[in-house]
């Protein structure tokens, strides 16, 4: 079904479709066949989408998958800084400073397994997507492009930017394959929604089965480089309960799962036979309170509502004693983590505390009045429209805690979980004109959010990238206020008194730290956003493997598969 999905979309591409090769037949067996070696890794899901630039898209499976089966100019390394990835490069350097430009040079025999080489056309494909794209991870960077040249048959890529820019290392990782996917049904918005067309790593997919809870990959033969140990690594879905059977049983060889504090102590009582790691994410569970909503544009309304909601609770609520109740997410940039991270977030008082009294003063103050428990204005319940995307944890249970706070403190609640395709892609990307979301009459798009839940990823190492593209606005934003414009980012936030310092410390001009110290005050003072934890999972490494560790911060253990082999630890 796979090889059929592949001639499918090439045939809307305009390179000549690869030769079909089944992957499906099962080969003679004979006395003398070869058993093939396989690990099977314990994970919470495996439903899709799986493209790793999408916020929709962000988790453990895909961040597993994309480490397993794409190619990366840069990979992490175990100190946290990043390294040329010379399994697909040559070189890559900065060649020019005026203009700033990045020259890359692809290995010759780097392609993807159907053939089509690794190219140019893909780095053109991802930074036209991370561009123009809503819901995409880390785009700041790729907006600061200006033009892309191909040279040496595509081989060698000439990146020109139209500003200085010291985070290029953080592009270009997890490339598509853009002969198969710029053309395809659904655009970008479908890339990888269901499978992989093509890799370019050690592993291809042989099953994926949402189903059953199984991903099957095989050892990629059209690898160029070094090929893996292991001829099979299988991801199986399980809950916690079977996560913890298998590896007692040692049907599982390790595991890689989010855990409470009772899947913990379960866990530890395994004993030395599994040894335990917490491996965070690079993402950090957030309230997103929306200055672009009609409701919540007025600032006092948005303090209000911030010093109703009991962060807290809402913490303790979502982390259960699993190790995310370790990793506070106390500053709106960096995340805990990080080596040298330092809370920045107001204390006493909202939003690290809640304060009922203060709220109702600001509401008062905002025109509101408490009727019958409700609070009215001109004739009118405020209410808000809370989204999460649907069937996703921690945000499903974050987002039922923060109703239930708001609707005892007297606000009406609409609570909605639509498909996190549809929340980021459309939801949260309505146009926005004079600073406020353009609702539409009919359609999908006639829901305004106020409030969303959901996981703010940080994209990669450069934290002005970070701080840019989660709370910058698109180069062109401030031109013309009179056009309806897609937000930059899900927030909907662009504050042309904070954009020069943001763009001063995405360029160079001011040093990261620098910027951080005078925004993050302000960021706060906003109240535009409350982060509550980064999101960390447990790693737990039972009998019958080698090879697996920790990995590099926030990216975790399948960069290393490769080297994976069976037999003790």
């Amino acid at each position: 079904m796979l090889a059929c999905a592949a001639v499918l979309l090439a045939a809307c591409s305009n390179t000549p479709p690869p030769p079909v090769v089944s992957s499906s037949a099962s080969p003679v067996s004979t006395s003398t066949t070869k058993t093939p070696s396989q690990v099977v890794v314990g994970v919470d899901d495996v439903l899709g989408g799986y493209n790793p630039h999408n916020l929709a898209d962000a988790s453990q499976v895909t961040s597993a998958l994309s480490q397993l089966l794409l190619p990366s100019v840069f990979r992490p390394k175990d100190d946290g800084s990043v390294e040329l990835d010379k399994n697909l490069m040559k070189s890559a350097e900065v060649v020019s400073q005026q203009p700033f430009t990045v020259a890359y040079t692809i290995r010759p025999d780097a392609s993807w397994s159907d053939s089509a080489p690794i190219a140019a056309e893909d780095f053109a494909y991802l930074r036209e997507a991370m561009r123009d794209q809503p819901g995409v991870i880390g785009a700041a960077g790729y907006r600061l492009i200006s033009d892309i040249q191909s040279r040496e048959g595509g081989k060698r890529v000439e990146v020109t930017f139209s500003k200085p820019y010291p985070g290029w290392q953080t592009l270009f990782g997890n490339l598509l394959p853009a002969h198969l996917l710029k053309d395809a049904p659904n655009g970008w918005q479908g890339a990888l929604a269901t499978a992989f067309p093509a890799v370019g790593g050690p592993y291809s997919i042989k099953g994926l089965d949402t189903a059953r809870g199984e991903i099957t990959l095989e050892r990629n033969e059209r690898y160029w480089e070094k090929p893996s140990a292991l001829d099979r690594i299988v991801l199986r879905a399980a809950d916690q309960e079977g996560t913890l059977a298998a590896l007692r049983s040692g049907n599982d060889q390790f595991a890689m799962t989010r855990t409470d504090g009772t899947g913990l102590k379960r866990l530890g009582e395994l004993g030395s036979a599994v040894q335990l790691h917490t491996v965070a994410r690079p993402t950090v569970a957030q309230i997103l309170l929306r200055p672009v909503s009609s409701t919540l544009s007025d600032p006092k309304v948005r303090e209000g509502v911030t010093a109703l909601i009991d962060r807290g609770k809402l913490i303790a609520e979502a982390t259960d004693g699993g190790p995310s109740d370790k990793l506070r997410a106390d500053a709106q940039v960096r995340v805990p983590s990080a080596p040298g991270f330092q809370p920045t977030i107001p204390a006493p008082g909202p939003p690290s505390a809640a304060d009922p009294v203060k709220g109702e003063e600001l509401l008062k103050s905002a025109g509101y009045a408490k009727e019958a428990g409700t609070w009215r204005k001109n004739g009118k319940n405020l209410s808000l429209v809370v989204a999460s995307p649907a069937k996703q944890e921690p945000y499903a249970t974050i987002a039922k805690e923060l109703t239930a706070q708001l609707v005892a403190a007297g606000i009406e609640v609409n609570a909605i979980a639509p498909q996190p395709r549809e929340l980021f892609s459309t939801l949260l990307a309505m146009p926005v004109l004079n600073g406020i979301q353009q609702t539409t009459p009919e359609g999908a798009g006639n829901v305004g959010i106020d409030i969303a839940v959901i996981g703010q990823v940080t994209g990669g190492a450069d934290v002005a990238s970070t701080l840019a593209s989660s709370f910058g606005c698109r180069p062109d934003q401030l031109a013309d206020k009179t056009k309806a414009v897609v937000p930059a980012n899900p927030l909907g936030f662009c504050d042309p008194a904070l954009q020069p310092s943001i763009d001063a410390a995405l360029t160079g001009a001011t040093p990261a730290a620098d910027a951080l110290s005078a925004l993050e005050p302000e960021l706060w003072r906003r109240n535009v956003a409350i982060p509550l934890f980064q999101l960390a999972d447990t790693l737990a490494i039972g009998s019958g493997i080698s090879g697996v560790t920790a990995g590099p911060p926030m990216v975790g253990p399948f960069g290393s598969a490769v080297n994976w082999t069976r037999g003790p630890k």
